[in-house]
């Protein structure tokens, strides 16, 4: 077949964890510093990528394949670790979701959701992926809601 007429896949810049096969996301030098020990920071290239699939052992990895292990954060994040907090530019964990259930609203969750918009959020460096976490709430808290419904 003539290669005028075959189409080349397209770079999207995006990469899959080498161990899980999740799509990753795209992190920045900061973010890994931020969350790595010096020795597992030097091991990866950059651009690097962080590994969302929760029971995986690779926190991050590089287009190498090489990996940074949950046992190379220099503390626990979520949602590596569910105990964690979802939220660790502010300490809001799930359980303060949970409450928010219980109760039958979103006090809590919709505060945070506001505190996350303003400019004490430092995400790029507190949040494992470098991004907002108002989505990983957002889908935890209905999640967890709609789990109640068919209980």
């Amino acid at each position: 077949m003539n290669k005028a007429f075959v189409r080349e896949p397209d770079d999207t810049g995006q990469s899959t964890c080498p161990r899980c096969r999740s799509l990753g996301v795209a992190v920045h030098e900061a973010t890994l510093a931020a969350h790595l020990q010096p020795a597992a920071l030097e091991e990866l290239a950059d651009p690097a990528w962080f590994c969302p699939f929760p029971t995986c052992p690779v926190a991050y990895f590089d287009l190498f394949e090489r990996v940074a292990t949950v046992d190379s954060f220099i503390k626990p994040v979520y949602p590596k670790d569910p105990t964690a907090p979802i939220c660790p530019c502010f300490g809001f964990a799930a359980d303060e979701i949970e409450k928010d259930l219980a109760e039958g609203g979103v006090r809590r969750t919709r505060a945070l959701v506001e505190k996350a918009k303003g400019p004490e959020a430092h995400c790029s460096t507190a949040s494992p992926t470098g991004q907002s976490c108002v989505a990983e709430v957002q889908r935890y808290y209905m999640q967890r809601r709609e789990g109640n419904r068919q209980e």
